[in-house]
């Protein structure tokens, strides 16, 4: 049995995770044309490389179907309910680095913390006659976060692309959403809740506590001699 690893299939992550794991001597490379998802390792013997979409890499390290992964820890967090149960967080690997963060618009002057949002979902709550807009394609993450903090007063609306649009086109009161620089916020008159974000994302290196290791084990213990990992306690395989 081999280890099968899964690593974002294009673009700049790809690039990063290559390498991140060339930097540790172990080499990664697309295989085929570019429109095969096919590619092989070098460095470790009994590594399969799976080349999957960033957001079907903890789908599968939950169902079991990969061993390792490489996925933005925002994307483990938001789409496995019990993430924690599923996976093993070996590495965070220092790029793909992007904030979850709740904006509301510039016009709302009295509005720059969560308490003050809290407030605000109230007064809109009572003047419109139904609760305050977030537009997000975080549920999980937004609504623990504000459950955390006290918010009940609001309704999430899905956002699949150009959440920051949703205000204008008068979809929604408010965002939430992921963002490097704060740059597209700006442009759209928006402005970052003070605080510490919902959470603070990067590409991480995940093991699925779910896969039938067997045989794979000997090649995880070589890997994590290599990229010199601490295994969680507890974590290594035995079956």
């Amino acid at each position: 049995m081999t280890l099968k690893l899964g690593v974002p299939s294009k673009g700049r992550l790809m690039e990063q995770s290559f390498d991140w794991f060339t930097e540790r001597g172990l080499t990664l490379a697309r295989t085929g044309s570019a429109r095969e998802y096919a590619g092989a390792v070098e460095g470790v013997d009994g590594v399969e490389l799976v080349l999957l979409s960033a957001s079907e890499i903890p789908r599968e390290l939950a169902a079991g179907r990969i061993h390792l992964g490489v996925t933005g820890s925002d994307l483990v967090r938001e789409s496995l309910p019990d993430w924690a149960a599923s996976v093993a967080e070996l590495a965070p690997m220092g790029f793909g680095n992007a904030d979850l963060i709740l904006a509301v618009p510039v016009t709302w002057v009295d509005v720059e913390t969560l308490d003050d949002l809290d407030a605000a979902a109230a007064a809109f709550r009572a003047r419109h006659g139904f609760r305050l807009r977030i537009a997000t394609k975080y549920h999980r993450l937004v609504r623990e976060h504000l459950r955390a903090h006290g918010v009940a007063d609001y309704q999430l609306v899905d956002s699949q692309g150009a959440t920051e649009g949703t205000i204008r086109n008068l979809t929604a009161e408010a965002v939430a959403d992921i963002t490097t620089t704060g740059e597209t916020l700006r442009a759209n008159h928006l402005k970052i809740l003070q605080g510490a974000p919902i959470h603070r994302s990067q590409a991480t290196l995940f093991a699925s506590r779910i896969a039938l290791w067997g045989p794979a084990s000997a090649a995880l213990k070589q890997l994590a001699h290599k990229l010199d990992l601490a295994l969680p306690d507890g974590f290594l395989p035995n079956r």
